[in-house]
């Protein structure tokens, strides 16, 4: 019977200090060897790194049975696990979670093939017993329960979504001292995610894109599961990532059209929680530290709900922009200003205003939409009703994030400063703004 309860000792099986496994053959022959981390699956059960068919997989399978000795990097306190072998999984969440906190990044580190994870074996926890050791206090932490709380009641007073997720990344700053963060959205058409709102960088990213998949935040979105690393077992950045995906496509990632991406450079700690509606992926909330361990437990879980909040939040300014007023033909302004050439790629919608890059994907043929309306007729007001009815514009039925989209092609124009500016004018509607003249190439 188990003496202590599992959810009790956490910490222990973050892996910061690594873990004893012991097994015995047939025989009774013992044979001990270390492991990277132990993995929490439920408060009955954890998951072991399957990565060789060595000693300690044979015995396993011969007797199903094995011990591990885990350590709280935090306090000292040492346990014993007796384990019952169950069963090994080679897909699904858990083992994503397990190889991306294996190789620090999933399949992006210099080591992939050395951290290879084969499968995560699910063990029955079967007794924990206490192990002898010099245990000091542990250190005074936030209260992540209370921050959430506390965020919670500002976030959720946002009137949009631009507000909603600045405000959000303010209040993990203020009261989880968290600096380094970002949103990111999926775009369900071409599955990847784009940066929407960022904070504690250098510079915003806007617009930046994951692909479904890549890294600690692509496998939150593809799993629908949070995603957390407390020790980097190699420097990584995201903006490796990009480059990769891309070579791996076949593609020579130095085109104008990539944003770089505004991770930290060298991060010792990473999380990621999706943002889900439905069950299904909406988007997903991204935090890193410059040290090691600084997201435990208790922060995933605090994210996880706020994360959940912001997914209400969302569904109901969305419900809200539903209730939107039929638009108005209003007269173009200043057509008489400077020229401004605007350039269309209809192979990815990508656009270009006096060859700077601003958008490319759906939020591309928004813009083009709006741009060549605008140029056409001098129209200036739009409503966020009729861009979900244009079947040119390929909206998924499902959670089309448009007001996501149009938040970022709002921010990618304010920060280029050519011209063009999106401007909020009610529930629902906006003004598509030029400075001049537009000049438009299709090719």
């Amino acid at each position: 019977m188990t003496t202590t309860w599992l959810p009790e000792i956490r910490n222990a099986l973050e892996g910061i200090v690594p873990s004893i496994l012991a097994t015995a053959d047939v025989d009774g022959i013992p044979n001990v060897s270390l492991i990277s981390h132990v993995q929490y699956v439920d408060p009955d059960h954890v998951a072991l790194s399957y990565q060789f068919f060595n000693k300690t997989r044979r015995n396993l399978l011969a007797t199903r049975l094995a011990s591990v000795t885990v350590v709280d990097s935090d306090t000292n306190a040492q346990y014993r696990l007796t384990l019952e072998y169950l069963e090994t999984q080679t897909s699904g969440p858990l083992f994503e979670i397990m190889r991306a906190k294996l190789a620090g990044i999933a399949s992006h580190s210099g080591m992939q093939d050395v951290f290879r994870l084969l499968g995560s074996d699910i063990f029955r926890v079967r007794e924990i017993e206490p192990v002898a050791s010099e245990v000091i206090a542990r250190p005074m932490k936030r209260n992540a329960l209370a921050a959430a709380r506390r965020s919670s009641e500002q976030f959720l007073r946002a009137s949009d979504m631009g507000e909603l997720f600045d405000t959000l990344l303010a209040c993990l700053q203020q009261h989880f001292g968290i600096e380094h963060a970002m949103v990111l959205m999926l775009d369900q058409v071409s599955s990847r995610l784009y940066t929407v709102s960022s904070r504690g960088y250098p510079f915003s990213g806007i617009g930046s894109e994951i692909g479904l998949g890549d890294g600690v935040i692509g496998v939150a979105a593809a799993q629908r599961v949070p995603i957390r690393i407390g020790h980097m077992t190699s420097q990584y950045t995201y903006r490796a990532a990009v480059l990769d995906s891309a070579r791996a496509a076949g593609l020579e990632w130095t085109c104008a059209n990539a944003i770089a991406f505004p991770g930290l450079e060298a991060p010792q700690s990473q999380i990621a929680v999706p943002i889900l509606c439905e069950d299904q992926t909406m988007g997903v909330l991204f935090a890193e530290s410059t040290e090691p361990n600084q997201f435990g437990y208790d922060e995933e879980d605090a994210l996880t709900l706020i994360a959940e909040l912001v997914s209400a939040r969302v569904a109901l300014l969305q419900k809200e922009e539903t209730a939107e007023r039929a638009h108005s033909v209003l007269p173009g302004t200043g057509a008489a200003g400077k020229a401004i050439r605007l350039r269309h790629y209809r192979v990815d919608n990508s656009i270009f205003v006096d060859d700077v890059y601003i958008i490319r994907g759906v939020a591309g043929a928004i813009f083009w939409k709006l741009a060549r309306e605008h140029a056409q007729s001098g129209r200036v007001a739009f409503t966020n009703r009729e861009l979900r009815l244009d079947p040119a514009l390929r909206l998924p039925d499902y959670i089309d994030n448009l007001e996501a989209r149009l938040l970022l092609l709002q921010r990618r124009l304010s920060e280029r400063e050519v011209g063009i500016v999106i401007d909020k004018c009610g529930r629902g509607r906006f003004r598509f703004l030029v400075e001049g003249k537009l000049s438009l190439e299709e090719t």
